[in-house]
């Protein structure tokens, strides 16, 4: 059913995933985990003062863990709604949607490796050599 596309309706759209991305911060301990993980890498991508395409890298790495975890979070969430009592397939479910954060965060972690390694092993050359 739609409720049309004036402003009033997209507003309430923001209001709503606002709310969504507050409960996720409040009730999602991982989620902090990500979130720190993400405060570093900006940091030192900050520090390191990473060219643009790096930052490409790693703001794609950290929405895409985000992202994950955030659906992971739903699907959870909707599980033990719809099926309270342990159930195998709903386990599954979770454990699948669970991989998928696993999946995403250690594909950002490596991405950070690659994009912040070479530039902070520059530094500390430089650091070490002015000894």
């Amino acid at each position: 059913m739609s409720r049309g596309f004036g402003v009033a309706a997209r507003a309430r759209s923001f209001r709503y995933a606002l709310r969504g991305l507050a409960l996720l911060a409040r009730e999602q301990p991982n989620a902090w985990i990500h979130l720190a993980a993400a405060g570093a890498a900006c940091a030192l991508g900050l520090f390191l003062d990473l060219p643009r395409a790096g930052w490409l890298w790693i703001v794609a790495a950290i929405a895409g863990v985000l992202v994950a975890e955030t659906l992971n979070s739903a699907l959870e969430a909707l599980a033990d709604a719809v099926h309270p009592a342990p159930h195998p397939l709903v386990g599954q479910a979770k454990d699948l949607a669970a991989a998928a954060v696993l999946l995403a965060a250690t594909g950002a972690a490596v991405i950070g490796l690659l994009v912040l390694g070479p530039p902070l092993l520059a530094w500390l050359s430089s650091q070490l050599a002015a000894r």
